[in-house]
């Protein structure tokens, strides 16, 4: 069974993972990709026989929307982590936003950031940055099919972004601060789909919690 659940905001991926198990008793349960604690949206979960069609779903392209607070960063690029830096923000107007969000299309190479769940020699990255260490990471090749200004009211840019697996909304948030003149951090992040799975389409814990028992 594919399920594209919603996961809500405060929860890890797993969380969604394991009450799912929960519900269905299934043994087996995955899913098609990570979304970070601080996120909500759309996530694909497999269970049984299906879990072999995750990696097939997990490659497909992903929508995002996000809300990027820029004068302040933190370490970890999201509103989860703690302030490192704060700047001026420079007088900004929409034409120069879309700009700056433009010159991001294409392929281009992206940096993990410590605090994610990627693995360097069996170590998940954030376990490490917990611990204040900072390892060398190997960029990776990343694609942003579209990227739009959703509106803008300083300090806050909202945009939209249609990207390959692998993706870092949060670096792409930081990368983008950076371009407009200062720093910035992600406080909203929604995924809106992954492949042909849609927001409108996902299924809330407590709606299957509730179907599964009737």
């Amino acid at each position: 069974m594919i399920l594209n659940m919603y996961k809500p905001k405060g929860w890890t991926s797993f969380d969604v993972v394991k009450k799912v198990r929960s519900i269905t008793k299934e043994k087996k349960v995955g899913h098609a990709g990570t979304l970070d604690p601080f996120a909500e949206g759309v996530l694909i979960l497999g269970t049984g026989k299906d879990t072999k069609r995750l990696s097939e779903i997990s490659s497909t392209k992903k929508i995002y929307k996000a809300v990027l607070k820029l004068g302040i960063q933190t370490d970890s690029f999201d509103i989860d982590g703690k302030i490192i830096s704060e700047s001026e923000i420079p007088d900004l107007s929409t034409e120069k936003i879309k700009r700056v969000l433009k010159s991001f299309l294409g392929e281009q190479l992206q940096i993990p950031p410590m605090f994610s769940a990627k693995k360097v020699n069996g170590t998940r990255l954030y376990k490490l940055a917990r611990k204040n260490i900072e390892i060398e990471r190997e960029p990776s090749k990343i694609h942003i099919y579209e990227i739009d200004l959703i509106h803008y009211s300083v300090p806050l840019v909202t945009f939209q972004v249609t990207c390959s697996k692998g993706t870092y909304i949060r670096v792409l948030g930081n990368d983008i601060a950076e371009k407009l003149g200062t720093v910035g951090h992600l406080i909203e992040l929604i995924r809106l789909g992954v492949g042909d799975f849609m927001l409108n389409d996902t299924v809330r814990i407590e709606e299957l919690q509730e179907k599964w028992t009737s």
